[in-house]
């Protein structure tokens, strides 16, 4: 799994823990729908920081929370 492939994978996951769907989640965190869209679908595969802690600001999580995750840990190296 690479970096955009976890992020992807984890905010489905806060959604579905939370119940909510990702329109949802682009109003409580303030941010345009494609902006979340855009990571979710694959068509950003380098999400700016600031957009991913708007997220977490959304869901009351902080960065380390989001971070916190298995599919993080196991990330193979990007660089060769």
């Amino acid at each position: 799994m690479n970096t955009a492939s976890a992020i992807r994978s984890r905010i489905f996951q806060l959604c579905r823990e939370r119940g909510i769907t990702v329109n949802h989640l682009t109003e409580i965190s303030a941010l345009p729908p494609s902006s979340v869209k855009n990571i979710l679908y694959g068509k950003s595969l380098n999400p700016k920081i600031m957009t991913i802690k708007m997220i977490c600001d959304g869901l009351g999580i902080t960065l380390g929370e989001f971070f916190s995750a298995p599919e993080f840990d196991a990330l193979e190296p990007e660089i060769s």
